[in-house]
């Protein structure tokens, strides 16, 4: 088994704590969601870096270790993206595989949109193309009751304190109660992102990811730039905040596009059941020749 070390690396003016495994300057970078941290990479982390890459994933700003600026501002995607960007760049990126779940995946489709830098690929899980969720939520009311805890986050300090009531207790609740398959969820895990949610000012710095960007999300931002990177999509199909119809109608967005659907896996997806993640994400890569172990640096 690769063994997963943790440092602290300066990037974009701020402090970021990252996980990695594997070495050298093929870099594939995982960003995770709300109200994760890195410890969600826990299971790629080693297959990435058995496949020839420097797998990294950080604390995103305002989670976990990493730096925690103030203000709803900060959290602006225009930051986010920054920090993705410098820390590629810390880390001496030569190639680039950008891996995200959730938040880290609204992150990542912005960053290849925008192309903030060159991507060798991009591996989305259980979140949707911005113009396919507008979309959707545009003519869906399954959707935009699904997605009501979006309008609660932009009330001032009530979602810190319900979130963080009975030490955080509902944080935990997020994984426990949305996940089919409990088991992966035990008692360590959940109180590891109770605990980061129980620090200071850290639930405010979550939720301003949303308070941040609701009011750009919301606006029409195309016509849209055609996707050129190679783009996988792993989705569990119980995903209790997103529906399967999101998955739907990439042919305009991404030219090079594969989905891989996991039937009784909640939005959870890579913690929840990593081997058939894992197995998804091996062949993929090998598929589109972005396994690098027998030429890693």
């Amino acid at each position: 088994m690769t063994t997963i070390g943790t440092r602290r690396i300066e990037a974009n003016g701020l402090d970021f704590t990252i996980d990695e495994a594997g070495r050298g300057p093929d870099v594939a970078l995982c960003l995770h969601g709300f109200p994760e941290s890195r410890y969600s990479w826990r299971h790629q982390l080693p297959l990435l870096a058995e496949l020839g890459w420097h797998a990294v994933a950080p604390d995103l700003r305002g989670y976990g270790q990493s730096s925690r600026p103030e203000g709803k501002a900060a959290y602006a995607i225009e930051h986010l993206l920054a920090d993705a960007g410098a820390i590629f760049d810390a880390l001496g990126a030569r190639r680039r595989l950008l891996v995200a779940h959730d938040w880290g995946a609204v992150i990542a489709w912005a960053f290849a949109l925008r192309q903030v830098r060159p991507l060798d690929g991009l591996v989305i899980m259980n979140v949707p193309h911005p113009a396919i969720f507008r979309h959707v939520i545009g003519h869906s009311w399954e959707q935009r009751r699904k997605s009501w805890y979006v309008a609660f986050f932009q009330l001032p300090w009530l979602p810190e304190v319900m979130l963080g009531a009975q030490g955080a207790r509902a944080i935990g609740r997020a994984f426990s109660d949305m996940a089919v398959d409990k088991s992966a969820f035990p008692e360590p895990v959940l109180e590891h992102y109770r605990a980061n949610a129980r620090q200071p000012g850290a639930l405010t710095a979550m939720i301003n990811y949303y308070r941040a960007n609701f009011s750009a999300f919301s606006k029409d931002q195309g016509p849209w730039p055609l996707i050129e990177v190679p783009t996988l999509m792993v989705w569990g199909e119980q995903d209790a905040a997103l529906s399967l119809e999101l998955t739907e109608g990439y042919e305009p967005y991404v030219r090079d596009f594969t989905l891989r659907r996991l039937p009784g896996v909640s939005h959870w997806v890579q913690q929840e059941a990593p081997e058939a993640v894992n197995l998804r994400l091996r062949e993929w890569l090998e598929r589109k020749d972005l396994v690098l172990a027998d030429r890693a640096a």
